[in-house]
């Protein structure tokens, strides 16, 4: 699954999804639907960062960033932070 109803991917997030084999694609969809924490952009008020702990991946945290203004959302960049991770509860 590589988009649905309620995503896309642009080119910039399918590329990275593909370089980054180790992100399933279902993880996407589970923290755009329920994101452990969410903030706007500070580059761009228009984007959104969906954060995500991935239990099956270390409990590591999944960043995505996203327009919300498109439909379905568009998902800009997908990738593992880990800075972040350290400042959620």
């Amino acid at each position: 699954m590589l988009e649905s109803e309620h995503f896309r991917l642009s080119e910039h997030a399918l590329r990275r999804l593909q370089q980054r084999q180790e992100i399933a694609s279902q993880w996407i969809e589970r923290v755009l639907s329920c994101p452990d924490y969410v903030q706007v952009d500070p580059k761009d008020p228009q984007l959104k960062q969906a954060y995500g702990r991935i239990p099956e991946y270390g409990n590591r945290l999944l960043k995505i960033v996203y327009d919300e203004s498109t439909d379905p959302w568009t998902v800009v960049t997908i990738f593992f932070d880990r800075t972040m991770g350290k400042k959620l509860p």
